[in-house]
């Protein structure tokens, strides 16, 4: 079953007079529980493409639709449930709270929820922790942490209210290759076991071989696609 369908997407920007065209009509389909690497050099509109597909920005045309759910015809009310329920993100820079600490911040989307008592989420924060090896650092805030383990606290926090889709967008980027790999392996383990939708963006070539299928685009379109 497919759980994204894209279809003529399209996505411009206009610098001062002059419109550029990050996305020309990308067409194409993410079943539920694959493992999907986008790749290009930058500017090939990556970024672009999974920032649509999590509700961060809008499309020019064209169609997305989420499970059943086309969010193009979504109002702002709409729009923020699906990515606070269904959607987690992996950001390359982290985006971590820099007051919370470890526990805080895995914490933080499962508060805005409001289905769960305190006593619930701080468990379930706790099991994902030890889940992505920070059961020792707990208490420790961000700027405590390095690169790799603010990584994984940040995967922890995509993962915490269990999304359909999880969206990493260059997610080795800022990190060492030994550290990287650690991280990709992670996600695998974690795709694997929870059936978890991922979607990476990357240039790293050392990300495709955890991929079972590649979206390769260039210039705001796919020009090749292709399974491992």
């Amino acid at each position: 079953m497919d759980i994204i369908e894209i279809k003529n997407l399209k996505k411009n920007y206009t610098l001062g007079k002059t419109l550029v065209p990050a996305l020309r009509g990308l067409n194409f389909t993410v079943e539920t529980g694959d493992l999907l690497s986008v790749i290009g050099p930058s500017g090939s509109g990556k970024t672009t493409l999974l920032n649509i597909i999590g509700c961060i920005d809008f499309p020019t045309e064209g169609s997305v639709r989420i499970g059943h759910e086309e969010i193009t015809l979504m109002n702002d009310k709409q729009i923020t449930q699906i990515r606070l329920n269904k959607i987690g993100f992996i950001f390359q820079t982290f985006n971590l709270i820099p007051v919370l600490d470890v526990a805080e911040n895995i914490e933080f989307p499962l508060l805005l929820m409001k289905k769960h008592s305190k006593k619930e989420i701080r468990k379930h924060a706790e099991k994902l922790a030890d889940d992505v090896g920070l059961k020792d650092f707990l208490r420790h805030r961000p700027a405590e942490l390095s690169g790799g383990q603010r990584q994984r606290v940040a995967i922890a926090r995509a993962l915490v209210t269990n999304p359909d889709i999880v969206l990493a967008d260059e997610p080795t980027a800022n990190l060492d290759s030994q550290t990287g790999a650690q991280i990709l392996e992670l996600m695998k383990k974690m795709n694997e076991q929870e059936k978890t939708t991922f979607l990476f963006s990357t240039h790293d070539p050392n990300v495709l071989k955890y991929a079972r299928k590649i979206v390769q685009l260039k210039d705001g379109l796919i020009i090749k696609e292709s399974c491992n």
